[in-house]
């Protein structure tokens, strides 16, 4: 049984752009100490001041990193999906987790201790290089949220959030993911109720274009600045 597992961990780990750098030992060896975990839609799976432990790489579905404060007022600093990976900076500097980590979908991670994680970065100066950059892409979001806070509208700042979540098909840009108007207020730093109008006039300027299967077409030429 325990090699059955082994072996689905080493297929799914060489499917994985930040393991994928790995050779086969390193595979081989990783496989046998990673942890699968399954969580239901809407559960916390790490808590902002808890203690760092685990890597945590997203098999499948999304979730929510975010902050709060002593009164429950939430901002939500990013979304991550399949491929993506949270819980490193903790393993790295060995401080308390910076952001609680809430699952938007049922989810399935792999989960790497901070031994084994410390030993393949040491090993392997290609994987260490896509931490970084992972690091680095993370920190530009970051001054990128900051400069739509300082520089944009609230029009501007929903635009941008949808942009961000949609992509490219047949020529056009679609948005399928539904956001909840919540949490695009939580990521933008808004009243939902003002993210609703706002996105109600974004339709109006045919900017946003309602599809009969729920999808959205964005018109990002109106845009074209954001």
């Amino acid at each position: 049984m325990k090699q059955q597992i082994a072996g689905d961990n080493r297929t799914l780990l060489q499917n994985v752009q930040l393991f994928s750098v790995l050779d086969d030992a390193h595979i081989e060896q990783l496989a046998r100490v990673v942890v699968r975990r399954s969580v239901a839609k809407g559960r916390t799976v790490l808590v902002a001041g808890d203690t760092t432990h685990s890597l945590y790489l997203i098999l499948s579905g999304r979730t929510k990193v975010q902050m709060s404060d002593s009164e429950g007022k939430e901002v939500i600093l990013a979304v991550l999906g399949p491929g993506e990976f949270f819980g490193e900076m903790g393993l790295i500097d060995d401080q308390p987790r910076s952001a609680t980590i809430v699952t938007l979908e049922a989810c399935e991670f792999l989960t790497i201790n901070k031994e084994d994680f410390r030993l393949c970065l040491a090993a392997n100066a290609e994987m260490s290089m896509l931490i970084m950059r992972a690091l680095v892409k993370r920190l530009r979001e970051a001054d990128r949220k900051i400069e739509s806070l300082a520089l944009l509208d609230v029009y501007g700042r929903v635009a941008r959030v949808l942009l961000e979540f949609s992509e490219i098909k047949d020529g056009v840009r679609v948005l399928r993911d539904k956001l909840p108007r919540q949490d695009v207020a939580k990521m933008i730093g808004a009243s939902r109720e003002m993210v609703s109008r706002v996105m109600k006039g974004l339709e109006t300027d045919g900017f946003l274009v309602p599809q009969t299967d729920g999808s959205f077409i964005l018109h990002e030429s109106r845009y074209a600045h954001l």
